[in-house]
């Protein structure tokens, strides 16, 4: 993906840089960095998630800074200003694999001069990487935080199965969404559609207003987000979900977002995503399209990660770690038993869960002042004495 015109410049706080880094795992890649002005400060690595940016962290790259540290946020592979990587549906899935994602990470770290970073902090798919990252290699990464999407530990391999007739790999579940009396579907499989990224770069609402109802409906300004925990993962459960995540069979995501779109007054009220702000996002997204990040998804629905996470099975993060998600964000449910195994087998160091009030998904830009404290509070309780 060759940059052909220069690129505007991004709507960053005082006190952040935007720069690019070569050879990155095969990566050209953008990174916003703060606490830079002087060497030798800890460095935390900071994660975005989908359909987010490194922007989604400006909100909190000030605040570490002020407390101390090197910060480094990049657009991760397939997002944004990152380049080397293969926009194509038909093209190799195997560069979006976690454990290349945690190579990225690695490598981005490594480049800037550490062998070691104070934390990882990841949001949403960021905080499916790093976890990995926590846990391939908690020698660079002292400790993690994950926000808004729990780790319930690597996969399982096959144990004790000598003398058992093999188990059934098929899932029913998503046959069994589209029998509903309501026929549904979850979203992580239409991700994973080739339609999905026209559907979403192309929609009929145009991509601002697409962005703009997604981040809402996700949000605690949405007022069906008051989440609970599901029982079991089946398609009477799933059901419950809201609609971006178990979306109507004959939906898009732009047509299922479009029904809860905020109004005029509402998005001028928005102090947390103002138009001016989103606006940055839905240029990046017009000019990239989705389908880099759509391609992780991929990655899970297919199994193409399955057998380098299965290397690690059994295994527990046991770095100290922490979990800060907001307290109307369904995401922290939507696979049941995920919060428990988090807090009891996938890591064995947990020093906070924190359920923030007034924030749904997007927590650290719905409510970045509370997401801060949180984060320098571990931060201290996380390093040595």
């Amino acid at each position: 993906m060759p940059l052909s015109t220069p690129l505007p410049e991004i709507p960053l706080p005082p006190g952040i840089r935007s720069r690019t880094v070569a050879n990155i795992n095969g990566l050209t890649m953008h990174v916003l960095e703060a606490g830079y002005e002087t060497k030798g400060r800890p460095c935390v690595l900071l994660l975005h998630g989908f359909p987010e940016l490194a922007y989604s962290w400006r909100k909190v790259m000030p605040a570490l800074a002020a407390a101390g540290y090197h910060v480094l946020a990049p657009d991760q592979r397939g997002y944004g200003r990152t380049t080397g990587w293969d926009a194509s549906y038909d093209g190799d899935l195997h560069p979006f694999r976690l454990m290349n994602l945690v190579r990225d990470a690695l490598g981005l770290v490594f480049a800037f001069g550490y062998r070691a970073v104070d934390a990882v902090v990841g949001h949403d798919f960021g905080a499916i990487v790093a976890p990995w990252c926590a846990l391939a290699r908690p020698d660079v990464f002292r400790s993690v935080v994950l926000m808004s999407a729990p780790f319930a530990g690597p996969p399982s391999l096959p144990f004790d199965t000598v003398d058992k007739p093999p188990a059934t790999a098929v899932d029913p579940v998503h046959r069994d969404l589209a029998a509903l009396e309501r026929p549904r579907k979850h979203y992580q499989w239409y991700y994973s559609t080739r339609e999905a990224n026209a559907d979403m770069q192309h929609a009929p609402q145009g991509l601002h207003d697409f962005l703009r109802a997604y981040y809402h409906h996700k949000s605690a300004d949405w007022a069906g987000n008051a989440p609970y925990p599901l029982l079991a993962w089946n398609a009477a459960e799933l059901a419950k979900l809201p609609t971006y995540y178990v979306m109507d069979l004959d939906q898009t995501m732009a047509q299922t977002v479009a029904k809860e779109m905020p109004s005029a007054a509402q998005i001028a009220a928005n102090s947390w995503l103002p138009d001016r702000e989103l606006q940055f996002y839905s240029d990046e997204y017009r000019r990239t399209g989705f389908q880099g990040g759509l391609q992780w998804y991929r990655c899970g629905t297919s199994g193409v990660n399955n057998p380098d996470l299965e290397l690690f099975s059994g295994r527990s993060i046991d770095v100290p770690s922490c979990f800060i998600s907001g307290k109307q964000d369904w995401g922290i449910y939507q696979r049941a038993g995920a919060m428990e195994a988090m807090q009891t087998t996938a890591c064995s160091h947990m020093l906070g869960c924190h359920l923030i009030d007034g924030a749904g998904h997007w927590v650290q830009q719905e409510q970045p002042a509370e997401v801060n404290r949180l984060l320098l509070q571990f931060l201290r309780q996380a390093q040595p004495a």
